[in-house]
């Protein structure tokens, strides 16, 4: 067992503010549970960023924020100014979705060109990248290989598993995700460079959540439980988990 600190599990945490119906007093609410608990980032609605990076000035929480979220089907072009933009406002770290359409059809060329645009903007712009897979989306391991190999040449920051809003039509008709899995992030890990880091998103709710993707290699999460998972931890060091594994 490795011990693990309440700053150590907060700054894992991307604090997400995403939901269509978050007003701007809920986004300005989320700032403030950002500050207290010291996590890594907030991750804001891009009409807010503005607003974020007011209310944080003066700590060391990062701003973030969406590009072509959540489905990825915007254009490359749009896609680019919408990084620029969200730049310009203060935006430290950007979350990407792939064109999921372009990656299902193996158009790789496309999706190598997309991120590698955005990439380019991000460099220019000191901001950080990270590529949105929708692994809900992908019906096989080889897309998700492919992306880890992709990402790995162009050298982004992070590798994500979801944006949390990947429904999938489940067999009563319902729609419901998976998020963040063992198998997917196991394997992420395995199929990127080292020096990439892996975010896990979607399904990650509780401080054992946290430890358990912790352990195979995880070294941020996108959560909206922030409150439940830190204050858990309770200012003392608690037990994480080792995985025999290596992830």
């Amino acid at each position: 067992m490795t011990k693990v600190t309440e700053l150590e599990i907060a700054k894992m945490i991307d604090h997400s503010l995403l939901h269509p119906t978050m007003t701007d007093d809920i986004l300005k609410d989320g700032c403030e549970i950002s500050k207290q608990y010291n996590v890594a980032s907030v991750c804001i609605k891009p009409y807010a960023v503005k607003m974020a990076v007011e209310l944080l000035n003066g700590t060391d929480v990062m701003v973030g924020t969406v590009i072509g979220f959540p489905h990825g089907s915007n254009t490359v072009r749009v896609k680019v100014f919408e990084t620029e933009e969200a730049i310009k406002d203060g935006a430290v770290e950007i979350d990407m979705v792939v064109n999921i359409g372009k990656v299902l059809c193996e158009d790789w060329a496309y999706v190598e060109d997309e991120i590698n645009q955005i990439h380019q903007v991000c460099k220019k712009g000191n901001a950080a990248l990270k590529v949105i897979f929708e692994n809900d989306f992908l019906p096989e391991d080889k897309y998700k290989i492919k992306l880890c190999e992709i990402c790995s040449k162009i050298d982004v920051a992070f590798v994500k598993t979801s944006t949390g809003y990947g429904m999938v039509k489940q067999p009563d008709g319902s729609y419901n995700y998976k998020g963040a899995t063992e198998h997917d992030l196991k394997l992420m890990r395995k199929h990127t460079a080292d020096h990439i880091e892996v975010k896990a998103a979607g399904g990650v709710r509780t401080l054992e959540d946290t430890l358990k993707v912790r352990s195979w290699g995880v070294t941020r999460i996108g959560a909206t439980a922030t409150e439940t998972i830190v204050s858990a931890v309770s200012g003392n060091a608690v037990s994480g988990y080792d995985d025999p594994s290596g992830y």
